[in-house]
C-alpha cells in the first residue's frame, strides 16, 4: 500500500509543479519549488511542502498559494485518476534552512 501512496504522492507533486509554472498566472508567486508531497492513508489529504529561493517571497508566496488552493485542486483534479481530489495543505519546508545551518555549524567547527 506504501508503494501506491508514493506512486499517488509522486503525481500529484509533478501535476502541482506543471499547475504552478504553466497555469498560474500571479507575478507575486516567486519561484517556488515542490520538494517533497504527502498524501494521508485514504488519499484525502495531501500536504504538499512548498520552498521558495529568496527569503522576501516566502510570505507573500504562502497567500498566493492559499489564495489559489481551489484553482490548483481543481487543475489537479482533472489530471488524477482517482475518485477523490485530496485537499490540499500548503507547508513551508524549511529543510534547505536547516541544512545550510547545520553545514555552518559543521564548518565552523572544523576551523577550530
Amino acid at each position: 500500500m506504501a508503494n501506491k501512496e508514493e506512486r499517488i504522492a509522486g503525481i500529484i507533486r509533478k501535476s502541482i509543479t506543471e499547475i504552478i509554472t504553466m497555469e498560474l498566472k500571479n507575478p507575486h508567486l516567486g519561484f517556488v519549488t515542490i520538494p517533497e508531497v504527502k498524501v494521508s492513508k485514504d488519499f484525502s489529504y495531501a500536504k504538499v511542502y512548498v520552498s521558495f529561493i529568496k527569503e522576501e517571497d516566502i510570505d507573500e508566496g504562502m497567500k498566493v498559494l492559499e489564495k489559489s488552493k481551489g484553482f490548483i485542486r481543481s487543475g489537479l483534479a482533472k489530471r488524477l485518476d482517482t475518485r477523490r481530489c485530496p485537499e490540499l495543505v500548503f507547508v513551508l519546508d524549511e529543510s534547505f534552512k536547516r541544512e545550510a545551518r547545520i553545514t555552518e555549524l559543521l564548518n565552523k567547527d572544523k576551523g577550530k
